[in-house]
């Protein structure tokens, strides 16, 4: 089933928009940080290379065939500041199967923005979309992603140990997942709260 969501996607806080170009300046504050490339696959990113990834996003707003992904800039609310962005690949279309990832600006963590932005991607993975299994993974080093998924309710599934070259040396990576059923019983629990 193809999805094409309504935007943008509010929640307390923030605001989950497509990317226009307008954004390259803030998604470079961040991209160009060693500390955001680290368990990244590409390294810090250049004015440029931020241009053209901001303008390849703009397109990424709905999901019609495998493959495709639905990322979106994360912003405050209260001053429109982009903050980060957060991603919904659909891996699996027979198996209604996806993918979340995030990317969060340092200055801004720590402050619940990746939970409530995450959770807000869930509700759009497992609702519109019409998911049923949604994974993330991360580099085992990662403390604050797999802590993050393990706050939005997913449970470790699996641990690679030197699955794949990774910047010299080898990954060690957590794979996270919740069903649907999951999703709406934790839903449903929050909403009778």
């Amino acid at each position: 089933m193809a999805a094409y969501p309504d935007y943008p996607v509010s929640t307390q806080r923030l605001r989950l928009r497509p990317f226009t170009r307008g954004d390259v300046d803030a998604v470079f504050a961040y991209r160009r940080l060693e500390a955001v490339a680290r368990y990244l696959f590409d390294g810090p990113l250049s004015r440029d290379e931020c241009a053209m990834a901001v303008q390849q996003r703009t397109g990424q707003v709905a999901l019609d065939v495998e493959g495709d992904k639905i990322v979106l800039a994360v912003e405050l609310a209260e001053n429109n500041c982009v903050i980060g962005e957060m991603s919904l690949i659909w891996r699996n279309v027979e198996a209604r199967q996806g993918e979340l990832g995030w990317i969060l600006d340092p200055a801004h963590q720590g402050q619940g923005f990746a939970t409530e932005a995450a959770n807000a991607m869930l509700d759009l993975a497992f609702g519109p979309c019409d998911m049923h299994r949604v994974s993330a993974r991360c580099h085992t080093a990662n403390a604050p992603s797999w802590r993050l998924m393990e706050r939005l309710g997913m449970r470790r599934e699996a641990h690679f140990r030197e699955h794949a070259a990774f910047k010299g040396g080898w990954d060690e990576e957590f794979v996270y997942a919740m069903l649907w059923p999951e999703w709406n019983a934790m839903r449903r629990e929050q909403a009778a709260d």
